[in-house]
């Protein structure tokens, strides 16, 4: 890009739960002159707001709808039943789906796992929001299956929570539009993936070390000794300090008297 078409802000998107303080700290250090600005965005909304240009790239959530989108998944996290601390859950280490069968099981509107069917008893309605769910299961109202980072965002003392085993999992992804790849995009991939900035990869890289030329003749790439010079050994095959200067020549023998 020219100097013309650089934008002056790099701007990323985030959903809820996720936490891109490490990685804005590391843009910060590595490119000051750019600033980063953040843009909080929902997880239905995400998609959209990448393919309008509303952010540079996102931290989004897995599955959405990747068309035109690129993305690059990161990492997958523990799905978690948030229950109030008196409930019989609350007592154990971990729970199977088949454990919430006789619970009513909330599934808000804005839900980020993809479910074939959702588990447990279904409540009459659907929360608009995962904080408005969190609030019923605070009131008494039934329980809430979500990815973990979302029940830690909306913790509150009279609520805990536990892993689930045999329900899906959310899968966090960095995400940028694919005919907008662009320097700054290539410089926050470096980041997040954990090059270091003399990486060959985006405009902070710097230039590659020179390789060591080889020999045209191809052989050993080790230098031989100079003319003259020790190489450790005697000339007949002694070590170099094992007796005799180092070089001497041999003269005639003496004659006895």
């Amino acid at each position: 890009m020219t100097g013309s078409q650089v934008p002056r802000s790099f701007r990323l998107a985030y959903v809820p739960g996720v936490t891109p303080t490490k990685w804005v700290r590391i843009w910060n250090e590595r490119l000051p002159d750019i600033p980063l600005a953040l843009v909080a965005v929902t997880p239905a909304e995400a998609a959209d707001v990448l393919r309008a240009g509303g952010a540079d790239a996102g931290f989004v959530r897995l599955p959405m709808d990747r068309t035109d989108l690129s993305a690059i998944p990161l990492y997958t996290e523990t799905t978690v039943v948030v229950v109030p601390k008196d409930h019989v859950i609350a007592a154990v280490e971990e729970v199977s789906v088949d454990d919430l069968g006789d619970d009513i099981v909330l599934h808000p509107l804005d839900d980020t796992l993809d479910w074939e069917r959702p588990p447990g008893q279904p409540a009459n309605e659907r929360p608009a929001t995962t904080a408005d769910a969190i609030e019923l299961v605070a009131a008494g109202v039934g329980l809430l299956v979500v990815p973990q980072s979302l029940a830690r965002l909306h913790h509150r003392k009279d609520l805990t929570y536990r892993p689930v085993t045999g329900v899906p999992e959310s899968r966090v992804a960095l995400s940028w539009p694919e005919d907008a790849t662009t320097d700054m995009v290539e410089d926050f991939i470096g980041i997040v993936r954990g090059r270091t900035v003399n990486s060959s990869r985006g405009r902070t890289a710097t230039a590659a070390q020179p390789k060591q030329r080889k020999r045209p003749d191809g052989g050993d790439a080790r230098r031989k000794p100079a003319a003259g010079k020790s190489t450790g050994r005697s000339p007949r095959g002694g070590s170099a300090g094992s007796g005799g200067s180092k070089g001497a020549k041999r003269g005639k023998p003496r004659r006895r008297s």
